[in-house]
């Protein structure tokens, strides 16, 4: 398959799904969104990954190129064809095909989390507490029409849905490296967030939590993502 991928952020890319996409045969071609850069012609593209980013869905005065972006998601999605968006891409599925996004109510969520997952294609062969990484301020509200809840937590009630047979959203991250924690400290939005959860001078423990648990946190990327590969390539035979 061929995957188009919308970059928010240089730091927010596929990172370990990378190594999925090699191992299976599968290409992908990056769009950073936050550059300038255009979306192009989405003809040979067989599904859609868009990544996070410390933007927020309501700042399209400030980023206006989230209007085609989420004009791009809801249409891509509306034909049936097969997305999955982490964070930031989690929300702009919400967003873009009638949910709502907005600020948590409490305080942001940083570092690692353990999510409790339901049944679904997508997590066959995860375990139900599934290990994640945490890094965002904003949370869906509410789910667009027909879409299925996956996965809640007391400090985001929706950290994962589905919409038809094919479009994901997950709120939580496992397509980390070992340089992701310090690539997003370094981004102003991600350490002012991190500062508010964690204090001053938090990074280095963000940084040894995600160490600990990367093994857990890269078995989950692989097993979700392989998932998802097998979702889309039924979507595609079945169009």
């Amino acid at each position: 398959m061929r995957i188009l991928v919308f970059q928010h952020a240089v730091s927010e890319h596929p990172g370990s799904f990378r190594d999925v996409m090699a191992r299976e045969g599968h290409t992908m071609q990056a769009v950073e969104l936050d550059e300038g850069e255009a979306i192009p012609p989405l003809d040979g593209f067989d599904m859609l990954l868009v990544m996070g980013g410390p933007m927020d869905v309501w700042e399209t005065g400030k980023h206006p190129w989230l209007h085609e972006e989420m004009a791009v998601i809801g249409g891509w999605v509306k034909a049936g064809k097969p997305y999955l968006g982490l964070c930031f891409g989690h929300q702009l599925l919400a967003q873009a095909c009638g949910g709502h996004v907005a600020l948590m109510e409490g305080r942001p969520e940083v570092g690692i989390a353990q999510v409790p997952l339901v049944a679904d294609p997508i997590f066959a062969g995860v375990p139900e507490l599934c290990t994640c990484f945490q890094w965002h301020g904003a949370e869906v509200k509410r789910l667009p029409e027909g879409a299925v809840l996956l996965a809640s937590s007391e400090a985001c009630p929706i950290q994962a849905f589905r919409l038809g047979d094919s479009a994901y959203g997950l709120q939580f991250h496992m397509e980390l490296t070992h340089t992701t924690a310090a690539e997003w400290g370094a981004l102003p939005e991600y350490a002012a967030a991190l500062e508010r959860v964690r204090g001053p001078g938090s990074l280095p423990a963000i940084q040894a939590e995600v160490a600990e648990n990367y093994a857990a946190l890269n078995a989950a990327a692989d097993r979700i993502f392989s998932n998802f590969l097998r979702i889309a390539e039924g979507a595609l035979a079945a169009a």
